[in-house]
C-alpha cells in the first residue's frame, strides 16, 4: 500500500514539474513584483520631484543671497531677481507637465483682494498661478499656508521670499490693508486629503477669511484649477486615517500621481465688499461662488483619462 502511495506521489510531482507554467512560476512572480514596484515608484516619483524642486528653489535663494550679499528682508523687491528665477522654473514645470493656462486674470483688482481657491492633493496649481502672476504682472500675492509647512527643514527662506505666512487674522488684514493680494484655501489640508474627484468643498464652519475681507474692506475672488484632483490624488484615505488627522492634525497621507493632465486656472468675478453683510453670510456666498466656478469649468466626477485627452484639445470649456 505504501509502495502504491509513493508511486502516485512521484508521478504527480513529475507531471507538475513538466507543467510549463509551474516550471517558470518563480520567474513570473519575480517579474510581477518588479512591475508592481516600478508602478509604485512611478506613482510617487513626481510628488518627490516636486518636493526636490522646492529644495532647489531654496538653494537658488541661498546662492542669490550670497552672490548679491543681500541684507534686506525677504519681502523686499531686492529679492525680485531670485523670484524671477524661481517662478520661471515653476512656470516651465507647469507648461511641460500640465500645459498650464491662466484665465480671468483681468478679474483681479488692481488693488488688494482676497483670493479663495479649492485645495488639491498637492497645491502645485497654486504655485503655477503665483509664478504666472509674477512673470506677467510682477505682482506679489501673499499666501496663508498651514503651519506644518513652516516646520519643514530647509524651506524657511523660500516661504519668506514667496510671501507665505502662517495667517493670523490680524496678519491677513494688515497684508490686505497694505495693498496686496492674499490667497487662502478655506478647506486647507483637510480638503487636500479628504476631498475627491467630486470636488466637494470641505470647509466645515470656516468663516475667518470672510471676517478678514470685511475688516480689510476688500473683495473676495474665487479661483479654481480644472483637473487639479486628476493630477495628484491621495493614497490611503479611510475613516480611520480621517480620524487620525482630526486627532493629530498631521497630514501623513502620501500623494501620488503627477499625471500630465491639462491644468487651467480660472479666476472668477469678484464678490465686492459690502459693509452690510456678516461674516457667516459672506462665507456662504463665497462658498457658493467657488462651487459655481467649479461646476462651470470642471468635469464632475473628474476622470484622469479625459483630463489627459484635454492636453490635445485646443478648445476649452465655455465659461
Amino acid at each position: 500500500m505504501l509502495h502504491t502511495t509513493m508511486t502516485y506521489s512521484t508521478c504527480l510531482t513529475y507531471l507538475m514539474e513538466e507543467w510549463m507554467f509551474l516550471e517558470y512560476l518563480p520567474y513570473v512572480i519575480i517579474c510581477s513584483v518588479v512591475l508592481v514596484f516600478i508602478n509604485i515608484l512611478l506613482f510617487f516619483t513626481i510628488p518627490v520631484c516636486v518636493l526636490l524642486l522646492s529644495y532647489l528653489s531654496s538653494l537658488v535663494i541661498f546662492i542669490y543671497e550670497r552672490t548679491h550679499k543681500l541684507k534686506e528682508a525677504y519681502s523686499s523687491k531686492a529679492w525680485d531677481g531670485a523670484r524671477l528665477i524661481i517662478t520661471f522654473m515653476w512656470d516651465r514645470l507647469g507648461r511641460y507637465l500640465n500645459g498650464y493656462e491662466l484665465h480671468g486674470i483681468e478679474n483681479l483688482p488692481d488693488g488688494p483682494g482676497l483670493i479663495i481657491f479649492y485645495h488639491g492633493a498637492i497645491p502645485i496649481d497654486y504655485g503655477y498661478f503665483l509664478s504666472k502672476l509674477f512673470l506677467l504682472k510682477r505682482r506679489s500675492c501673499y499666501t496663508v499656508a498651514d503651519r506644518f509647512v513652516f516646520k519643514l527643514p530647509g524651506l524657511k527662506n523660500l516661504s519668506a521670499v514667496m510671501w507665505l505666512l502662517p495667517g493670523t487674522q490680524q496678519e491677513c488684514v494688515n497684508v490686505l490693508k497694505n495693498g496686496h493680494l492674499l490667497g487662502i484655501s478655506p478647506g486647507g489640508v483637510r480638503e487636500a486629503l479628504f476631498s475627491d474627484k467630486s470636488y466637494k468643498l470641505i470647509w466645515k464652519n470656516r468663516k475667518g477669511f470672510a471676517q478678514v475681507a470685511i475688516d480689510a474692506k476688500v473683495p473676495i475672488i474665487p479661483m479654481h484649477t480644472q483637473n487639479v484632483r486628476e493630477g495628484f490624488r491621495i493614497f490611503g484615505r479611510t475613516r480611520f486615517t480621517k480620524w487620525c488627522f482630526e486627532s493629530l492634525r498631521v497630514p501623513f497621507l502620501p500623494p501620488y500621481g503627477g499625471f500630465p493632465v491639462k491644468f487651467r486656472t480660472y479666476i472668477g468675478k469678484p464678490i465686492p465688499y459690502d459693509p452690510n453683510i456678516t461674516a457667516p453670510e459672506l462665507a456662504t456666498k463665497s462658498k457658493a461662488a467657488l462651487q459655481a466656478l467649479i461646476q462651470r469649468h470642471q468635469q464632475i466626477p473628474g476622470n484622469i483619462y479625459d483630463a489627459l485627452m484635454e492636453r490635445f484639445h485646443t478648445k476649452k470649456k465655455k465659461p
